[in-house]
């Protein structure tokens, strides 16, 4: 199975580093000197890891054969994709890959349907369930625990409290002025 990893950013230097967008829960793993990763579009790659360092608080990678900033900058904006067991879970018990959670059935905490997970948005703030409803509509679900409170990959879903509003137009206003 694919996983992307990392998105490569701007080069760093002009020795052939660049800078790249984290994808991964386990970069150390993922991204680490002698990873061999497939890319998007698949004509840039694959590509080797040789070095790998943190500067300022940003990931910097060199791949074999890139030595100068003009090679580097070519990679900008490639996907960095891992090649990973399927089987293989993430070494925290509260983590899941995206390909775990797709398809899951969405509930509430009291059993009702809300729909079928059919994509997940990675956010700089948080990842998104995109749900599919039964009338067809999507809704939007943060994935964060006080919402979504139990996933069940045996049973196949995933359990809900959403607030008000979010997947019903029962919402509660709140103003700061009174009503006249």
């Amino acid at each position: 199975m694919q996983l992307v990893v990392a998105r490569v950013g701007r080069a760093h230097g002009i020795k052939g580093e660049v800078t790249v967008e984290v994808r991964t829960d386990e970069p150390e793993l993922r991204l680490a000197p002698g990873a061999v990763l497939a890319t998007d579009p698949a004509s840039a790659g694959p590509l080797t890891i040789e070095t790998g360092r943190v500067h300022s608080g940003r990931l910097l990678l060199r791949f074999e054969g890139v030595r100068d900033r003009t090679a580097a900058e070519a990679l900008r904006n490639i996907v960095l994709i891992a090649e990973v067991d399927p089987n293989e879970l993430p070494e925290d018990e509260d983590e899941y890959y995206d390909h775990q959670l797709m398809d899951l059935d969405v509930v509430t905490a009291d059993g009702v349907e809300v729909g079928r997970i059919t994509e997940i948005s990675h956010l700089p703030s948080q990842d998104l369930f995109i749900v599919e409803r039964p009338d067809g509509t999507e809704v939007m679900i943060p994935f964060v625990e006080e919402i979504v409170t139990e996933i069940d990959l045996e049973e196949q879903r995933a359990v809900i409290t959403p607030p008000p509003g979010l997947i019903d137009d029962r919402a509660e206003t709140a103003s700061s002025r009174e009503e006249s």
